[in-house]
């Protein structure tokens, strides 16, 4: 049983609830004490000579922090900006004693890099980005300034990492569900209590297309109730095109409609599939995994023998994960949808994500 079906069981009665109260108490004074540990000097944080801008959230997955990561890294090259990445590999199955580089190495592959690192660092290849993963993001991000002289240092998922000093902090916030229960884990979805939004420096709202701009109003005023003066910018993810993975080639989304089956591993598939749904497919058939699950021989030989000739719908996350003889498997007709975070309001909007990043950035870009 994995444990978001364990957690559906527990909810069902009240020994259970109070079991998960009882384990989110406990974890919440695990991360208070961990805080409270560098907030009184007890442990050092670590500053490096770079600008560090961390971007997290302050709940369990699903609010496109991957795709924020991608846009920031994205901009800045573009600008002729140095800038890295540094991750903690999350659920890397092959782990090393020291930083694991990925920049041009053939060597290292997504069980020793982790899931999302390797898919960010592939996407980000032809802009020259460095992404280092180690569970030590100083020394992570020490190993970026050695290598590449890197001006701006982005820390993955990281707000709740404190041992590396960060200059801003970056927090998504998925406008469908923002706050879950207000509970911490593993009774709600939060991370740290919503006092935590008083560090942010900006805060992205995600998903704001799919609800209403009362509901948006509600989430601001939420935020606000505990930082008043933090800028708050509004987002939506966008597809871009399908690509097709036997073929290694772009196709545009309007030429694939109709009757298709997809597959992930993510915290939310609802919304991936929702998307699918939104560009003209009918989904007979949706595989849902636990989030970063590691798919087998015995996972695509299903999927094939099952989708009955219909197009295969997947996530660039999901398919670094496909095992090395996908190939033999899967032959035709397997596409992963790409999507990219789109900053909402007009170029404005678009500046304050971009200064959050590297002060005064805006008038680099536009070239004042």
């Amino acid at each position: 049983m994995d444990l978001l079906k364990l957690k559906e069981n527990l909810e069902k009665n009240f020994l259970g609830r109070s079991i998960l109260l009882g384990a989110s108490k406990l974890y919440g004074l695990g991360a208070w004490f961990d805080r409270a540990c560098y907030e009184n000097g007890w442990k050092r944080s670590q500053s490096v000579n770079s600008r560090v801008v961390c971007i997290g959230n302050i709940t369990a997955g699903g609010t496109g922090k991957t795709t924020a990561v991608l846009l920031a890294a994205t901009t800045l090259a573009k600008a002729g900006v140095r800038v890295a990445i540094v991750s903690r590999g999350y659920k890397r199955q092959q782990k090393t004693q020291g930083p694991v580089v990925l920049f041009d190495n053939p060597d290292v592959d997504w069980r020793s890099a982790g899931d999302e690192p390797f898919m960010m660092s592939r996407i980000l290849s032809q802009y020259k980005v460095p992404v280092v993963i180690a569970p030590d993001r100083a020394a992570a991000a020490t190993e970026a300034l050695r290598r590449f002289k890197s001006q701006i240092v982005l820390l993955d998922d990281g707000f709740q990492h404190h041992r590396l000093r960060r200059d801003a902090n970056i927090i998504l916030i998925d406008a469908k569900n923002p706050f879950g229960n207000k509970q911490l884990l593993p009774y709600g979805i939060l991370r740290e209590p919503m006092t935590a939004l008083q560090r942010a420096n900006l805060v992205v709202l995600t998903h704001c297309d799919q609800v209403s701009l009362r509901e948006l109003e509600a989430v601001k005023d939420q935020i606000r109730e505990f930082n008043d003066s933090v800028e708050i910018i509004e987002s939506k993810h966008e597809p871009e095109y399908y690509f097709d993975i036997c073929k290694t080639e772009k196709v545009d989304l309007t030429n694939i409609k109709g009757p298709a089956v997809c597959v992930s591993a993510l915290g939310h598939p609802e919304t991936f599939e929702n998307t699918l749904a939104g560009l003209g497919l009918e989904l007979t058939q949706k595989w849902r995994f636990p989030d970063h699950h590691y798919y087998t021989e015995e996972n695509l030989r299903t999927f094939e023998d099952t989708r009955q000739g219909l197009p295969l719908i997947t996530t660039f996350k999901d398919f670094v994960k496909f095992p090395d003889n996908w190939r033999e498997i899967l032959t035709q007709d397997v596409y992963v949808l790409s999507v990219q975070l789109k900053i909402l309001g007009g170029e404005q909007e678009m500046n304050k994500f971009t200064d959050a990043l590297y002060p005064k950035f805006s008038k680099i870009r536009n070239g004042q």
